[in-house]
């Protein structure tokens, strides 16, 4: 339930050849940024504008005056950036796509329909197709104690050796108003988070995280 072909849709993002080869999609983190700069100059100029160093953006995409832009990035078609959104640098934001009002990104990778339309923090974490985070949700990217990150599923260690790790989003996942998703968190294709909840370790695939120890199989509808 792990591994990047468990959790992620590689036919609905422009990164996908940043995620071959690799096992477990945190393994992509350490990426994203020489990708972007590897993709960016071979992007149409017809479909993409190129409006600063280590920046590309679809000519298809809506960005708000009073967003800002840090490279590396590139803004996918039909995205939107709105008001006051902050992209650090090292971001990938898919088709249809939406960074809302304050929002900030650094080192990630949004698929195409992914939301994150109000008041969120995403560091170093990848979100899968149209997945959606409720406003005020957020990743939490460092460990109190700045040691290395390690994701949990019971007794079941996986060491990233990554101190900067936040969340990966299966496809179609759902994530409550001001949630904590914290360092290492994996949540399964499909999976609903409920609102204010504290999520740590793994999250099964269809699944609804009620509280710490209460997660029940959704109903097949």
């Amino acid at each position: 339930m792990y591994r990047t072909c468990d959790l992620l849709d590689l036919t609905k993002t422009i990164a996908a050849p940043l995620f071959q080869g690799k096992e477990y999609p945190w393994e992509a983190l350490d990426g994203i940024s020489d990708f972007i700069l590897a993709l960016g100059p071979t992007l149409s100029p017809d479909e993409f504008d190129h409006p600063s160093e280590g920046v590309w953006v679809s000519r298809q995409a809506r960005v708000f005056p009073s967003a800002w832009l840090g490279g590396p990035c590139i803004i996918d078609h039909g995205a939107e950036v709105r008001h006051c959104a902050f992209i650090r640098g090292s971001a990938i934001v898919g088709k249809g796509a939406v960074v809302g009002n304050s929002v900030e990104l650094k080192n990630v990778v949004l698929f195409d329909g992914v939301q994150t339309p109000h008041y969120n923090y995403v560091g170093d974490s990848i979100l899968g197709y149209k997945s959606h985070m409720g406003a005020g949700s957020i990743t939490s990217n460092v460990k109190s104690d700045k040691t290395l990150v390690v994701v949990k599923n019971g007794p079941e260690e996986l060491h990233t050796g990554r101190k900067k790790f936040g969340a990966i989003l299966g496809d179609f996942v759902e994530v409550g108003c001001n949630s904590v998703l914290n360092p290492g968190t994996v949540i399964g294709r499909s999976s609903t988070i409920y609102p204010v909840s504290s999520v740590r370790g793994v999250v099964a695939a269809d699944s609804i995280y009620k509280a710490p120890g209460t997660v029940v199989k959704k109903n097949p509808s």
